[in-house]
């Protein structure tokens, strides 16, 4: 019997092909689960969905009605949600004194409002307890710079996780992050295949790699599971990189364009 048999998975942000919410998902289903994913794109999520035995709905995070929607479709089709995993994000990175307004209101509204709204409808499906997961980033408590309004948002977020464990454990539902550092993603690009880039990037890493997409699916699978005794905490998934630090722009040379184009942690 495979772990998650009888169980219903929730997961945003799996419209772009190979992303982190696609691998996270396609662990999900291949542990038993019943798999509903969402996001803005309906062809992708149409072909990623049959090739994992789930299903979709569009949902864009920055719209509650449509978040509402996405939730009660999922209890309609499959009759409750066991965990709900919002891996949404805007990789911006921008210096501080450029970001302009409209930057910080997208920025807001895909890291922050969105999935305060998301958690907030999966608090009132989970009428018998639940795992709440949210996917941050080293860089809400370490330093990248240029990446300001990105790591104020995740940062923000991992408090309302602290606030939604401390509020419903008495529902059985559990709330906890989980922070990868700089990841192989599609939001990376090709940066991470430019040596310097990634030789900058890795010299942070007590294990000595940069982590994968593997790495978070394992660990969502975990704090998702019956044998997980944990709430509230920012679950650090990237290899010792909060016990050094991320590469400055002057550790990247050369490769800085390419570097602060892409990559975001």
């Amino acid at each position: 019997m495979a772990k998650f048999d009888g169980k219903v998975v929730l997961v945003t942000g799996a419209a772009g092909k190979g992303n982190m919410a696609q691998g996270i998902a396609r662990r999900f289903a291949a542990e038993g689960a019943k798999v509903m994913v969402s996001g803005r794109h309906a062809a992708q999520l149409e072909e990623f969905a049959a090739e994992i035995g789930g299903a979709y709905q569009l949902c864009d995070i920055t719209k509650q009605d449509e978040i509402n929607a996405l939730v009660a479709a999922t209890v309609k089709r499959f009759g409750k949600i066991d965990v709900g995993i919002n891996a949404t994000g805007w990789g911006l990175l921008k210096p501080f004194e450029e970001t302009t307004e409209e930057d910080l209101r997208r920025m807001l509204d895909v890291q922050f409002k969105g999935p305060f709204q998301f958690m907030q409808a999966l608090v009132k499906a989970m009428t018998n307890g639940g795992s709440i997961i949210t996917i941050s980033s080293a860089t809400a408590t370490i330093m990248l710079e240029n990446h300001a309004a990105y790591m104020g948002t995740k940062a923000g977020i991992d408090h309302v996780i602290r606030c939604i464990a401390n509020e419903f454990g008495h529902k059985g539902i559990r709330a906890n992050s989980i922070s990868p550092g700089v990841t192989r993603t599609a939001m990376a690009g090709d940066s991470l295949n430019i040596p310097e880039v990634l030789k900058a990037f890795e010299k942070g890493y007590p294990l000595g790699r940069i982590g994968t997409i593997d790495d978070i699916a394992n660990a969502a699978v975990w704090l998702a599971s019956d044998e997980c005794f944990m709430t509230g905490q920012n679950l650090q998934v990237n290899g010792g990189l909060t016990l050094r630090g991320n590469p400055t722009l002057a550790d990247f040379g050369d490769a800085f364009a390419a570097a602060t184009t892409h990559l975001s942690s």
